[in-house]
């Protein structure tokens, strides 16, 4: 398939997740805004070097997703908004009872409501254009849950809430809304926590990988962001016209559980 004159907003996308999707998007020729909150001569060289690799006009566009106003400036600034890929989250693991309000103001901010603004800033757009496609990245903890997760797992349920309700909303336009759910992705920061883990556990690589930070994933292979990509493209295809409102599960087999 090929999307082909179409522009493809990805939130938080300089590294890991985003970045990957972003790459699967211009790779089938859609072109591309990437964004995160520095704003860095490397994080214009990336957008560059994508653009060049794929032929396709692509940016990058500074915005911090903790604050509304940055969030919809960021869709605005890019001008079209053909496919919306909300990505952009953090994490912070405490106790409920330790959990510092700080770190659950910022998560929720990042992981939900940034969401929020792009989506509402992004729907004008698409309804002009006569399509759209608003993919939300949510996570196997927006399906289930884990403990000191507080405020990730509200946020990523949250994710999955409002995806059913943009796509109640759009239901009878060429609009579609839907949450792809990754289980354990190896991104550059998850290689990044191995060698570490693998000293606290006194565990080879192999170990800390399935027993550690693969225990809940049944496969116990991570997931890729190629893949994640993949699923993004399907997403955007025909063959998916009549999928809105869903979930699709990208976790090894977790929330079969």
């Amino acid at each position: 398939m090929s999307l082909s004159g179409k522009t493809a907003i990805i939130t938080g996308s300089n590294s890991g997740i985003g970045l990957g999707i972003a790459r699967e998007m211009a790779k089938v020729g859609a072109d591309v805004v990437l964004n995160s909150f520095s704003d860095r001569d490397e994080d214009h060289a990336l957008a560059e070097e994508i653009g060049k690799e794929f032929g396709v006009t692509a940016r990058y566009i500074k915005a911090d997703m903790s604050k509304g106003d940055e969030c919809r400036a960021l869709v605005e600034q890019a001008g079209k908004c053909d496919i919306l890929i909300n990505n952009a989250g953090i994490q912070h693991v405490a106790p409920i009872d330790q959990f510092p309000v700080a770190s659950w103001d910022a998560i929720i901010a990042i992981n939900l409501s940034s969401a929020f603004h792009t989506t509402a800033a992004a729907l004008p757009m698409m309804r002009a254009a006569g399509w759209g496609r608003v993919i939300n990245i949510a996570s196997a903890h927006g399906l289930t849950a884990s403990p000191f997760k507080s405020a990730y797992v509200s946020a990523k349920h949250g994710i999955v809430g409002m995806t059913k309700v943009v796509a109640l909303e759009t239901a009878q336009e060429p609009i579609t809304a839907n949450a792809i759910c990754p289980g354990y992705v190896l991104t550059p920061l998850v290689e990044a926590q191995i060698p570490d883990t693998m000293k606290e556990y006194d565990m080879s690589r192999e170990d800390v990988i399935k027993n550690v930070l693969l225990e809940r994933q049944p496969s116990k292979e991570f997931a890729t962001v190629e893949q994640l990509g993949g699923v993004a493209e399907f997403l955007c295809s025909a063959a998916a016209d009549q999928i809105t409102g869903t979930t699709i599960s990208v976790d090894g087999g977790w929330t079969a559980l």
